[in-house]
């Protein structure tokens, strides 16, 4: 009864296999989501979507699936859908305010609703428009769409427009995700997960259970084999923008050192402001008197490093071209001269800006470190930074 769901997934480009559905029907059998709307939802969802881009998508599918239940006949609901007392008691306490479940009460109560319900099932023969009385769409009916009814469950409608059903049974509370909004450390992690390559190394602490399985085998005894665990083996070096107009940003640059910083067990990571200079630094209470030179970081890391660069360019441009030009110290080499020596040390390199992209046209100082960069430079947004991970791996 599922084969429609699975057909309008691979509609919606959903890319699930016959393997996953199986798993999804083989979850259903052993009774993982009964009579539970939300549980079975994701019980769908975690079966068939492996990649959170893919979640709108399935929502649709799964919306276009499951509703237009007022379209179907009376005889149809009875042998096809059970709305199961217990279950629309039980997400009513759940989700009614005192005030709201007293109003219930005051109309006949619960037990009445749903008596009520059953029998009008009975009765109908066909779909109704309009109306107090019979399951349709418009109308004061409290079983249907798209009509007005102070204690009502709401069937085959997709939104809500009164706020008064007892039980939203199609109701969809779940966003998009957007290649254009700026991110959550989640989001982040998502997209830096582009940027992997595994390897394991370390200590043999993990069980082999392959191996452990073989060397039995040939042994003839329990053999147990263990190997360092998988990990993600690129090295990554991080130069973040601090200050001025950087302060806007700041909540979006902590998710994204938070999530560099749990995706990457090679990561090392340093301060600047505006612009690269002859000094960084890893505290920026310290960042006088506890500078590291930046030709030491220069010869510290090899270039098997990707580069990344995350600030939003905004600065005069004297201080990228002129020597002397940086507005808190006296710089004997201009900024682009740094910026070009660190593309040169690693050739995988990147530009990450905050600031939204419709902006860079009208500020001269971007456009120059874009320059610099031969255009390696993305927003700060979900598809900006899958595009920039692609290239931190050509």
């Amino acid at each position: 009864m599922f084969v429609p769901f699975f057909e309008n997934l691979r509609a919606a480009s959903v890319p699930v296999s016959l393997r996953e559905y199986l798993t999804f029907l083989e979850a259903l059998k052993a009774g993982l989501a009964i009579y539970d709307p939300e549980a079975f939802y994701y019980l769908a969802r975690s079966a068939m979507v492996k990649d959170e881009r893919n979640i709108d998508k399935f929502d649709r599918a799964f919306a276009a699936t499951f509703s237009g239940l007022e379209a179907i006949s009376a005889d149809d609901v009875l042998n096809a859908v059970d709305l199961p007392e217990d279950w629309l008691r039980k997400m009513a306490e759940k989700h009614l305010s005192a005030e709201e479940k007293a109003e219930i009460e005051a109309l006949g109560g619960f037990d009445k609703l749903m008596e009520t319900l059953k029998k009008r099932l009975e009765e109908q023969k066909g779909r109704h428009q309009g109306g107090s009385k019979w399951v349709g769409t418009a109308g004061t009916s409290p079983f249907g769409a798209y009509g007005y009814n102070p204690e009502g469950v709401r069937i085959g409608q997709d939104e809500s427009r009164h706020q008064r059903a007892v039980k939203v049974w199609d109701k969809r509370e779940f966003k998009n995700l957007d290649g254009d909004v700026e991110l959550g450390t989640r989001n982040i992690k998502v997209a830096l997960k582009r940027l992997r390559r595994w390897a394991r190394d370390g200590a043999a602490d993990e069980l082999d259970l392959d191996g452990t399985i073989r060397a039995t085998a040939e042994h003839g005894y329990l053999d147990v084999q263990t190997r360092p665990e998988r990990r993600n083996a690129v090295k990554v070096l991080l130069f973040l923008d601090v200050g001025g107009s950087m302060d806007p940003h700041i909540k979006v640059v902590e998710e994204l050192f938070s999530a560099a910083r749990a995706e990457f067990k090679h990561l090392e990571y340093y301060y600047f402001h505006n612009c690269l200079y002859e000094g960084v630094w890893r505290d920026n209470r310290r960042r006088w008197d506890a500078q590291t030179p930046t030709w030491e970081v220069l010869n510290t890391y090899g270039s098997e490093y990707k580069c990344i660069f995350v600030g939003d360019a905004s600065m005069s441009p004297y201080e990228i071209v002129q020597p002397g030009g940086a507005n808190e110290h006296w710089n004997a080499e201009a900024g682009q001269t740094w910026l070009n020596r660190a593309r040169q040390q690693w050739p995988s390199h990147l530009w990450i800006n905050p600031l939204a992209e419709r902006y860079w046209q009208y500020t001269q100082s971007v456009q120059m470190i874009r320059q610099i960069f031969d255009d390696r430079m993305v927003p700060m947004t979900l598809q900006g930074l899958e595009a920039g991970m692609k290239e931190l791996i050509r």
